[in-house]
């Protein structure tokens, strides 16, 4: 029992040994740009960095191959991401669809639209989607899954990548340190208020629809054989969708339905969290009468 808490733990090791690194490495970034950027924002994008080099050495230290973390041949894994976006469009989908028909969306008449800038924003959008599902699905559907599966049953597996996937969405602080008054140890500072951040009540709606994106994606990767891109693909689609609805709607505050969505970014909240709650049970439900 000890022992499989100790392997819990080890992810948030690894995250305060990154985000400490990144405290101090950002120090000095933020003194050779003269503050040009937020110290938090320089701690925040180098602690991600850091995350998606300590791959490497994990990889090397639980001796995983590519496809153990679950890449597949180039062509194969192609297919996946296709297969993923699909899957991620009829997932999300609905969501915006229901919200557009409650009245929490609405359509941006203030923006002049063209066919060109349409499809600018498109693709645009995929490219950072694509961007932010290969830098989190190989950390969190790759090997921290991997690792923690090698010690621990697949439903805490599931459970605990999620809830650290969730959790780093809101470490995040929104002081700003000038940069006169900027330390070696003003990053820390930062980071206690980035861990704080995660007591606050005003994120558990978005904590939880989080929880149940990374719940949906880690039964996803423990379901199929090697489907880091069928997660890669699903993640893209979602976050793509997220930021055209972004572009295309206005979160309205007013609405009655309006607690169905968070403030995080207008749409993962109460909403998304039942829906894919559903969609996890109709898909177990499909499978054991399948069976």
């Amino acid at each position: 029992m000890i022992k499989k808490i100790i392997y819990s733990i080890v992810p948030l090791l690894v995250l305060l040994s990154a985000a400490s690194i990144a405290c101090i490495v950002g120090y000095f970034i933020f003194q050779g740009i003269d503050g040009r950027l937020p110290l938090s924002k320089i701690i925040t994008k180098s602690t991600q960095l850091f995350l998606v080099l300590s791959i490497f050495p994990a990889m090397a230290y639980l001796k995983f191959n590519k496809g153990d973390l679950g890449f597949v041949t180039k062509a194969v894994f192609l297919k996946q991401v296709l297969l993923g976006f699909g899957l991620g469009f009829v997932t999300l989908m609905p969501v915006f669809i229901a919200q557009y028909a409650l009245g929490i969306n609405i359509i941006d008449e203030a923006q002049q639209w063209s066919v060109g800038l349409v499809v600018e924003k498109m693709v645009i959008s995929l490219l950072v989607a694509l961007l932010v599902s290969m830098i989190e699905e190989p950390i969190f559907r790759g090997v921290l899954f991997a690792g923690l599966k090698k010690n621990l049953p697949v439903v805490a597996v599931i459970l605990l990548s999620s809830t650290y996937y969730a959790a780093l969405h809101f470490l995040d602080s929104h002081s700003e340190i000038p940069f006169q008054q900027a330390g070696i140890l003003s990053g820390f500072t930062l980071l206690g208020e980035a861990f704080a951040n995660l007591l606050n009540p005003e994120i558990l709606s978005a904590f939880l629809a989080l929880l149940m994106v990374g719940i949906f994606l880690g039964v996803l990767r423990a379901e199929v054989k090697q489907s880091l891109g069928l997660c890669i693909g699903c993640h893209t689609s979602w976050v793509w969708q997220i930021k055209m609805s972004k572009s295309l709607f206005n979160t309205d505050s007013s609405s009655e339905y309006f607690y169905l969505v968070s403030t995080y970014d207008g749409v993962v909240g109460p909403l998304v969290a039942g829906w894919l709650s559903l969609a996890i049970i109709g898909y177990f439900i499909y499978k054991k009468v399948q069976g």
